[in-house]
């Protein structure tokens, strides 16, 4: 059982179940080992959920790296983005994040710098990029329309909506995206990013 099946593991039940609701023991049971041997890798839980959390931000991390490398690559990006988000929301169990926040506070900091240093750049990027090329309205200011964004994806895990079945995650975000590029796109964007659905899905 190598360091790296055991946070696949982790990452696994941390999604389905939530961070708090698994425990080593499960951990170990899962990956057919004593729990002596994951405290030989791991400190203790935090350190687990920690690293855990290392690895799904270096995950997206490299997908927006290699989206933004093409060419192009600023439709392919949002529709990229928006099915990312969509299959992460679908899969996880949204009480991860609240109790990460939480319960787990230097893993949270990892993802706050994430959101700050990294999604927030490749979005200034995107937008950037995005006028230069046509796509997007000439005037619109990047930084504000980040923050925008962020504050829209982040909004998805709001401690309200953990409890309510009326509501998709998934779906929300669907719709939120939809209305923010819509905003933002010139008739060129508009088409491009349509087209770009249609052979993406």
């Amino acid at each position: 059982m190598t360091r790296t099946r055991i946070l696949e593991i982790a990452i696994d039940q941390f999604s389905r179940y939530g961070v708090r609701a698994v425990t080593m023991e499960d951990i170990a049971r899962q990956g057919g080992i004593s729990k002596k041997t994951i405290y030989q890798e791991f400190a203790d839980k935090k350190d687990l959920v920690k690293e855990a959390f290392e690895v799904l931000l270096d995950e997206d991390r490299k997908k927006l790296s290699e989206i933004l490398e093409s060419e192009d690559g600023v439709i392919e990006h949002l529709v990229k983005m928006s099915k990312t988000v969509r299959q992460r929301l679908q899969n996880m169990n949204p009480m991860v994040v609240f109790e990460v926040q939480k319960y787990f506070p230097e893993a949270w900091k990892m993802f706050e710098h994430f959101k700050i240093e990294v999604i927030m750049e490749d979005l200034i990027n995107v937008l950037e990029k995005g006028k230069a090329l046509g796509y997007f309205r000439p005037e619109i200011d990047s930084h504000i329309l980040a923050k925008v964004r962020i504050n829209q994806i982040t909004s998805a895990f709001d401690a309200e909506n953990f409890s309510r079945s009326d509501v998709n995650l998934a779906e929300e975000q669907t719709v939120m995206l939809d209305h923010f590029l819509h905003g933002i796109f010139t008739e060129k964007g508009r088409i491009a990013y349509t087209t770009q659905q249609a052979l993406l899905e």
